[in-house]
């Protein structure tokens, strides 16, 4: 199977890199439009093919659309990454001429493919594109709910250990909804787990609470450590919506697409969670939300309707 990434930068050369490293793809197309930049970054990667044991073959591409033909997945992460004391939302006017053009070209030579966004602001990029597509829903994926699940689940496993309990993040069940934003997303505390239990019998509401915080503002958090935006992580989990993809998981993950009546919304892309398989989406899954969390989702949905209109012209 061949997948196509888009943007050499820190996040798409990570994506390229897990991806060969999972073993699942033939061919791996990393393309840049900043001359020899996917070039290098792909032949540092296949010298690591013996001593990582993997037989995919990454190919570095400067802008050369044609070498993407066939590509059953493609991972948009192409624009300006955040710097300190910026939002998401900053980038919109950029990013969005990017990703339109990046997705014209990229469907030129691989109609039938599945788009995973990760540009920002995520769930705008990814409602540009499906509707400047016209491609089908299950289609066009953002990846947003993936990477905040999993500072979720980071920071439960350091409250846990702060309360004197040995846990890591993969003894967490956790999920994020909602935008992909750090004043908008809203993390599921009352449906985390620490290996089955309710996180809610081992922290007390105001750790629960402060988590939540520190999960709101975990990309903020790191750009400013970092001074641009993470990569790890992101890249990461946009490999794990590939892999899903690939590999027909039918695997629940919370990812950003577009309702059309799921939680009572239309004409939408955000952060639910669904079934990914070999067709892209395969079941939106409508979780029941109560409280606070019911109304802290519509606060997200009116910032993301908020956020879209602000695309203006590039939705023409």
């Amino acid at each position: 199977m061949k997948v196509t990434v888009v943007g050499a930068g820190n996040v798409g050369a990570t994506v390229a890199n897990v991806l060969a490293t999972k073993k699942f793809a033939s061919e791996v197309v990393l393309l840049d439009i900043k001359e020899g930049v996917s070039e290098g970054k792909a032949m540092d990667m296949m010298q690591t093919a013996h001593m990582l044991n993997f037989d995919t073959t990454i190919t570095g591409v400067t802008n050369d659309y044609a070498a993407t033909a066939g590509s059953k997945v493609i991972v948009v992460t192409s624009g300006i990454p955040r710097k300190p004391g910026m939002s998401r939302e900053d980038l919109i006017g950029t990013n969005a001429k990017i990703v339109k053009s990046v997705v014209d070209q990229a469907l030129k030579y691989s109609p039938d493919a599945i788009f995973v966004i990760i540009s920002n602001p995520m769930d705008a990029m990814t409602y540009l594109t499906l509707k400047d597509s016209k491609l089908p829903r299950e289609r066009v994926i953002g990846q947003g709910g993936m990477l905040d699940s999993s500072r979720f689940r980071y920071y439960l496993a350091e409250a846990l250990k702060a309360a004197g309990i040995p846990a890591t993040p993969t003894d967490i069940d956790g999920m994020v909804i909602g935008g992909h934003s750090d004043k908008t997303m809203v993390p599921l505390a009352s449906y985390a787990t620490f290996r089955g239990i309710p996180v809610s019998q081992y922290l007390s509401q105001e750790a629960i609470d402060d988590v939540v915080a520190k999960t709101k503002v975990g990309g903020a958090t790191l750009t400013k450590l970092l001074g641009t935006s993470a990569w790890y992580a992101p890249g990461a989990a946009a490999a794990a919506l590939v892999e899903a993809i690939a590999t027909d998981a039918k695997k629940m993950i919370p990812c950003c697409v577009y309702l059309d009546g799921e939680y009572g919304e239309k004409d939408l892309c955000i952060g639910v969670p669904v079934l990914l398989g070999a067709k892209g989406v395969e079941k939106i899954i409508d979780v029941k939300l109560e409280g606070a969390e019911k109304d802290k989702f519509a606060e997200s949905v009116a910032a993301a309707r908020h956020t879209n209109s602000l695309l203006g012209d590039a939705l023409k």
